[in-house]
């Protein structure tokens, strides 16, 4: 939710302030943009023009409520576009405990498709997911001897990403040059894989995030991943919204109630082309000193830290909350979540680790019909989000000061939706089917790999495809729980048709209990399945 606030006019006509490098400084250059035009009716836009469109004037009771301009500039109706391109960015691809050991992984960024494994020494490897042969998928290949192989012709590839064999050539026959697959930079960094997406610019070490945090001695965290079924930037802006948590992540965890939903206090203390920061906290019922730094960084890091200090021994204690976003394509991005701290609470090492998984799967299923629902809105009235939000001081500072800087910087990626610039996508959204038939069913124990079943087809809205085919945890759990069901349905079938047969009445009553307790432990097994794999339902939404 971004900024709705009029630009004003008695000044100048808008115009457009470009950060020009010229020999190390940077310098201020303007452009004239279009003359204002009137907010009602509003220009219709045409797909991927960028538009600049003023908002009709609020009165004096909304500026006060409503975010109003950040700067002299946008007071006077400029706006700073600063030099970007999305491709020359460090993307976070996967948590590295997560990748396959012995099988390729499929993954994009912004619709360029990608494929990911590890070579035959343990090396990260990052191709194009594309055989130059006849444009079949890599990522449904295999590895053979640390090679990845596609599976149409059986070409293979290693390192660099050069053709080492290809079966249908002749014995003397040299393996032609161009048959190579175009590669990408990829690094492990924190447990995260991250890839470097330019081939015009060498990998920039210096872009490559670092969270201090995670690096400090004793910090632990819970790490999960997700896919999502909107724009990343919808995502973004969800998770920077700390006044939505209350009403809907309601007794979710115990931190969560309705009824502490209140105005929150923001301070901004930072802007710089590449993000933001700055402090946030309740207006009531909270010190100050119990505030969170919230810190965006391109191009699309978001992290909420906090410091507290143990007020028996005074030793800091440091927790984060760290989002790592990845543009997937239009409509749909991928997330991965870590929250941690250098001190755990007592509580929560009662519970296992896929108790927290499920529970934040719960929690992007609260939100994704709203945001689902958003995005399409966006999509559909092609207009900037300052002419469809009402970003209140008090709750949606962050998303206001998110669109802005999309502003500055959207005309250097694929699309974007800003507050006062909207660039839309120039090609249509991919959609890719499911796979069907035998093979389907056969691979659905294996979905890591690629194979997902009747049962778990491809579907964002399906919880066990958005996380638990990414992450090994869930994954084993889910298998554990599943062979316990059958192990128990097998015992307590065997025990009941025994206490049937046999005469004693001990016995009888023996196997008749065992049979129960293993009824039991049955139904506990498949809710358990349920609990990890099944969508949560508002109350009020069920049948």
């Amino acid at each position: 939710m971004a900024l709705f606030h009029p630009f004003s006019s008695s000044l100048l006509s808008p115009v457009t302030l470009s950060h020009k490098q010229l020999g190390g400084a940077t310098q201020l250059v303007r452009v004239p943009l279009r003359p204002p035009l009137n907010a009602v009716p509003v220009r219709k836009i045409k797909c991927g023009a960028v538009a600049d469109i003023k908002p009709a004037a609020l009165d004096d009771e909304d500026e006060v409520l409503l975010v109003g301009p950040t700067s002299d500039q946008e007071r006077r109706g400029e706006r700073i576009v600063a030099d970007y391109d999305w491709a020359e960015e460090w993307y976070p691809l996967y948590l590295t405990k997560d990748i396959p050991e012995d099988a390729p992984l499929g993954l994009t960024v912004f619709d360029k498709q990608l494929v990911l494994y590890r070579d035959a020494n343990g090396v990260l490897q990052c191709y194009q997911d594309r055989c130059p042969h006849r444009l079949a998928k890599l990522s449904e290949g295999q590895l053979v001897d640390g090679r990845l192989e596609c599976l149409y012709h059986g070409w293979q590839f290693e390192g660099a990403g050069k053709c080492v064999k290809i079966p249908q050539l002749p014995a003397d026959a040299k393996i032609p040059r161009s048959a190579c697959v175009k590669t990408y930079e990829a690094r492990d960094s924190q447990g995260v894989v991250w890839v470097w997406m330019s081939h015009k610019t060498p990998p920039n070490p210096a872009k490559l995030p670092w969270f201090e945090n995670f690096d400090r001695p004793g910090f632990q965290d819970t790490s999960t991943t997700h896919e999502l079924p909107y724009d990343h930037s919808i995502l973004l802006e969800n998770l920077m919204d700390p006044a939505h948590v209350p009403i809907s992540h309601d007794r979710t965890d115990w931190s969560a109630k309705r009824e502490d939903a209140q105005p929150l206090r923001f301070e901004v203390t930072e802007r710089t082309d590449r993000g933001f920061a700055g402090w946030w906290g309740n207006t009531t019922g909270q010190s100050a000193s119990a505030s969170s730094f919230l810190r965006f960084e391109a191009p699309c890091s978001l992290q909420n830290n906090r410091e507290i200090v143990d007020d028996k021994t005074g030793e800091k204690h440091y927790f984060s909350g760290l989002f790592l976003c990845r543009p997937t394509g239009q409509g749909k991005s991928m997330l991965i979540v870590r929250f941690g701290g250098t001190k755990r609470s007592p509580l929560a090492k009662l519970f296992p680790k896929w108790y927290f998984h499920q529970n934040a799967g719960k929690v992007f299923e609260q939100d994704m019909g709203f945001l689902s629902s958003q995005n399409e809105i966006l999509m559909k009235e092609k207009i900037p989000t300052k002419h469809l939000y009402l970003n209140l001081k008090s709750s949606d500072t962050w998303v206001a000061e998110y669109r802005k800087w999309m502003d500055k910087v959207g005309h250097g990626m694929p699309y974007h939706f800003g507050h006062s610039t909207i660039s839309l996508p120039k090609e249509p959204a991919v959609v890719e089917h499911a796979p069907a038939g035998l093979v389907a069913g056969v691979s659905a124990s294996l979905p890591a790999k690629g194979g997902i079943g009747t049962m778990h087809a491809p579907n964002l809205a399906n919880r066990y495809f958005r996380h638990v085919v990414h992450c090994k945890d869930c994954r084993n759990v889910v298998k554990a729980f599943q062979a316990w069901k059958n192990a128990l349905s097998a015992i307590a079938f065997a025990s009941t048709a025994l206490a049937i047969l046999i005469s004693g009445r001990q016995w009888k009553a023996l196997l008749l209990v065992s049979a129960a307790v293993c009824s039991g432990g049955v139904y506990a097994c498949s809710a358990a399945v349920a609990l990890n794999t099944t969508n949560f339902i508002r109350t009020h939404r069920r049948l």
